[in-house]
């Protein structure tokens, strides 16, 4: 599952400010480009620490705080999520009161999960599900049999070109060849054109 949106968490912790964004990423530049526009936004902050995770890809950041304390903690919570594709980066507004390095695990590491359950009672979280393209010609005299068909099916029309012949760009999550050619009596073209992953809502966003 991935995020849909990006996400806003705060908490404060002896008086020290951490704001925890998420994003969804797929590759390290986007990590890096997201974790670029949260410095920006907060030009005068302490710390903006990081951590990311997409496939077999992943990595982290302490920015500053001791070794270990902040971007390791934030990814292990990232790795044990059942997200994918997913950036966190906290920023601290340092309070005056030194949390010691415990004190800044804990801190990192809750204000990920916190950002994670807040995503996910908001809703953001949502499935990939893979479905099957194809495209279809047809006689304009098929137009309600085709139509009737792909609505009563939950298949997607993504395009519609009305040309000589009808043609339509659809996604389903199953195979419609034999029941097209049925329908069509032989008279509808269907082209495999690949495969594609559209969003599917979800329930949880975290174990």
């Amino acid at each position: 599952m991935v995020l849909s949106d990006e996400s806003i968490s705060e908490q404060e912790i002896k008086k020290s400010r951490f704001i925890t964004y998420l994003s969804r990423v797929q590759t390290v530049q986007e990590a890096h480009d997201f974790f670029l526009k949260i410095r920006k936004l907060h030009p005068n902050c302490t710390h903006v620490c990081t951590a990311f995770k997409a496939g077999n890809l992943s990595g982290s950041n302490d920015d500053g705080e001791p070794s270990g304390t902040a971007g390791k903690p934030m990814l292990n919570v990232l790795l044990n999520c059942e997200a994918d594709q997913i950036a966190a980066a906290v920023v601290r507004y340092f309070g005056g009161a030194l949390l010691g390095k415990g004190g800044l695990v804990r801190a990192y590491s809750s204000s990920v999960s916190q950002a994670l359950e807040e995503a996910k009672n908001e809703g953001l979280f949502v499935e990939l599900v893979d479905m099957n393209c194809y495209q279809i010609r047809f006689d304009y005299s098929l137009t309600g049999k085709v139509d009737h068909f792909l609505s009563s099916h939950e298949a997607m029309i993504l395009n519609r070109d009305y040309g000589e012949k009808a043609t339509l760009d659809i996604a389903c999550s199953f195979n419609p060849t034999s029941s097209l050619m049925a329908l069509g009596s032989g008279q509808i073209e269907i082209y495999n054109t690949g495969t594609m992953q559209v969003k599917s809502a979800c329930a949880n966003g975290s174990e």
